[in-house]
């Protein structure tokens, strides 16, 4: 029997599902906690005998006594959490994105206490930074000032500073980790998910128009996966809060790469001159420092596998031609 247990909330999302990827083809055991049971993300990555591996449990993160029960009954050795509102749905119901966003989280912290779990890792993001006027640096640092600006990054700075009032408090040791943008399979909704839509279009041959432009640090889905399973594997003492990098680039590499992966599209794949008012990247070697190797994947490699992903998927029908992921 293998010593180690995962346990993931909000698995039923983008990095939830290639970590439980991840943990299932290395043939660790994995309970999933998710109120939704809508697992279209998980069925374009896995096989049904991937799937069969996993234990679901379909609750609500919001209520305390759910959580705790259900992390008890897992007898999980580690917590991985990632469920979490996205940007857009934080701004249409606030009361909901703070309820799941930041109660989640406290409830997740309490639960590892009560079962006397002694760390947890979970996501935060680059939205608790400000805009990039704000700043000095291209690349900020771990340290550099929090100025969110809006609701979901508000939700993740208050996460930050949960986790270190448990540590403070109980000596609940966490890692939270701040990606920026995610693309590959299984990126299908927030505000950053356009890039990945411009990949299935051009993996169906389709013209596209990405949503926004300029730099930002952008990560393959499954460098960030194994990058939560090896922060989650490593103890750590203490509080911290460490940025991703990725490949620091700006929009227009990305749709070069989408061209090198599907020369008949080049020209149909477009994107606004408009960038996002958050800080070109981040940097970090605070990570490398405490976690050791990081995946690492080049972006013209991690597009190209993710169009051809797209088009195995689109071929054997786990992806509806008229589906956007």
């Amino acid at each position: 029997m293998p010593s180690e247990h995962f346990f993931v909330t909000g698995g039923m999302g983008c990095i939830g599902a290639w970590v439980i990827r991840n943990l299932v083809q290395a043939g660790l055991p994995v309970t999933v906690f998710d109120l939704s049971t809508d697992g279209h993300r998980l069925k374009l990555i896995m096989s049904d005998e991937e799937l069969a591996r996993v234990q679901f449990i379909r609750g609500d993160i919001t209520e305390t006594a759910v959580v705790c029960q259900a992390i008890a009954d897992s007898e999980a050795t580690h917590i991985i959490h990632l469920a979490a509102l996205q940007v857009p749905f934080c701004k249409a119901n606030p009361p909901l994105g703070a309820a799941v966003n930041v109660v989640g989280t406290v409830n997740i912290f309490e639960a590892a206490k009560k079962v006397g779990l002694r760390q947890v890792t979970y996501a935060s993001s680059v939205a608790v930074f400000g805009h990039k006027d704000e700043y000095a640096a291209a690349r900020l640092s771990d340290d550099a000032p929090l100025h969110p600006h809006n609701l979901y990054g508000v939700f993740k700075q208050a996460n930050e500073g949960t986790a270190r009032i448990y540590w403070q408090d109980d000596a609940i040791a966490s890692i939270g980790l701040r990606p920026y943008t995610i693309y590959g399979p299984g990126r299908d909704q927030g505000l950053t998910s356009t890039p990945t839509q411009a990949m299935l279009a051009a993996a169906k041959g389709e013209r596209y128009h990405i949503s926004y432009g300029g730099y930002n640090g952008f990560q393959y889905v499954d460098d960030v996966a194994r990058i939560f399973i090896q922060a989650a594997r490593t103890p750590y003492e203490g509080a911290g809060v460490f940025n991703i990098a990725g490949s620091v680039t700006h929009m227009r590499e990305v749709v070069a790469a989408i061209e090198t992966a599907v020369p008949g599209v080049k020209g149909r794949i477009t994107y606004d001159d408009k960038p996002l008012m958050l800080p070109d990247g981040q940097e970090d070697s605070a990570l490398r420092e405490l976690l050791g190797p990081l995946p690492d994947t080049p972006l013209q490699e991690g597009v190209a596998r993710t169009v051809a992903h797209f088009k195995q998927a689109l071929a054997d029908g786990r992806l509806p031609q008229e589906a956007n992921t």
